[in-house]
């Protein structure tokens, strides 16, 4: 399939012209003849690539990428610059507010195609996401060009913690941005009662503790380990300059905010409309998304406690005690002893009631 590239430029013949020069290397590119226009065409289209001119009427290149910076689905979309101009502080502007590169008129086809060409190798090299390895960590790092990569890969840290640990508090002021090696991870809050609700479940090859280092403010909730769990620990400060330095780190790192707060306000509206045996088929479900191998077709096994369980679905452990036996006697799910095996996942994706 030919990558999409959207085109912005109110010359005619020049936007004619790289047009035609793009289409014959086999892109599909989609023009617009001004900025405002081009901003609508790239929510439009999601291309791989944006090419702007600078000085334009109605909106400049500058305001494009603004405005395609601050929405999260296309914050990560690289930028080329199109400029006559080569004044040092045009530069420096473009880059400070995220562009990844400038090409400078008049330019030939072969300037043209290197540098398109050169980005798109690297929104392969990061277009997977990341693996459960801290070597598949550092091959991510690697591709985002920061120059000081090899001080935050030598300070970072490995530690391991047995099951029911806690890795940070709620209210703890952020010093490490975690990857998890291996094991699970539960996120959870109290309220004025004394009781958890779970806010998040994660496996091997997430981040966790990213939102309250982007923020700049306090841990909002509290990770315990699932089982004997290994993060890695990235130091505070290497992060940040990492997020500030790589555009597409941060760009990475925005989709998975974007990601946590769409799930988020799924949750609420499950919370306040659905019945208890929903939300428990839900959170059974959302369990096994979370936790089974993508290869496997086996039956899946959870060992979860039904406090635990309890904190996800934002009921009282009773409730999900007596639905746990409905659905057993249903033939739905098998039990043995904290040992919960999923016997009929579909018939949980249709529950409704």
């Amino acid at each position: 399939m030919s990558k999409k590239i959207v085109l912005i430029e109110d010359n005619p013949e020049m936007r004619e012209n790289i047009q035609e020069i793009l289409e014959l290397a086999d892109y599909d590119v989609s023009a617009a003849e001004n900025g405002k226009k081009g901003v609508d065409l790239v929510k439009e289209v999601k291309p791989d690539l944006i090419l702007c001119d600078i000085m334009m009427p109605e909106l400049d290149g500058y305001g494009v990428l603004h405005m395609v910076s601050r929405n999260p689905e296309t914050a990560s979309i690289p930028f080329i610059f199109l400029t006559a101009k080569s004044e040092k502080d045009d530069f420096r502007k473009g880059m400070n507010m995220g562009a990844d590169d400038y090409l400078t008129k008049p330019f030939d086809d072969i300037q043209l195609l290197d540098a398109v060409e050169k980005r798109m190798r690297r929104i392969e090299q990061l277009s997977s996401e990341f693996g459960g390895s801290v070597k598949e960590l550092n091959e991510f790092l690697d591709q985002s060009g920061v120059d000081s990569l090899e001080t935050l890969k030598k300070s970072e840290r490995i530690k391991k913690f047995q099951k029911k640990d806690t890795i940070y508090f709620e209210g703890d002021y952020p010093g490490f941005l975690y990857f998890i090696k291996s094991g699970k991870v539960k996120t959870s809050k109290m309220n004025e009662d004394g009781k958890d609700f779970v806010t998040g479940l994660y496996k091997e090859g997430d981040f966790i503790g990213y939102m309250a280092l982007i923020k700049d403010n306090s841990y909002e909730e509290t990770a315990i380990a699932l089982e004997e769990s290994e993060l890695a620990m990235i130091p505070r400060e290497d992060f940040i300059q990492l997020l500030n330095s790589s555009k597409e780190v941060s760009s990475k790192f925005i989709k998975m905010l974007a990601g946590s707060i769409t799930e988020k306000q799924d949750e609420l509206l499950n919370l306040a409309y659905d019945s208890v045996r929903k939300r428990v088929a839900d959170a059974l479900l959302k369990l096994l998304e979370t936790y089974r191998k993508e290869e496997s077709t086996d039956e899946f096994t959870m060992s979860i406690s039904r406090d635990d369980l309890a904190s996800i679905v934002g009921t009282a452990t009773e409730s999900v005690i007596r639905t746990l036996s409905e659905f057993k006697a249903d033939g739905y799910i098998a039990i043995k002893g904290s040992n919960i095996t999923i016997l009929n996942e579909e018939e949980l994706r249709n529950f409704r009631f």
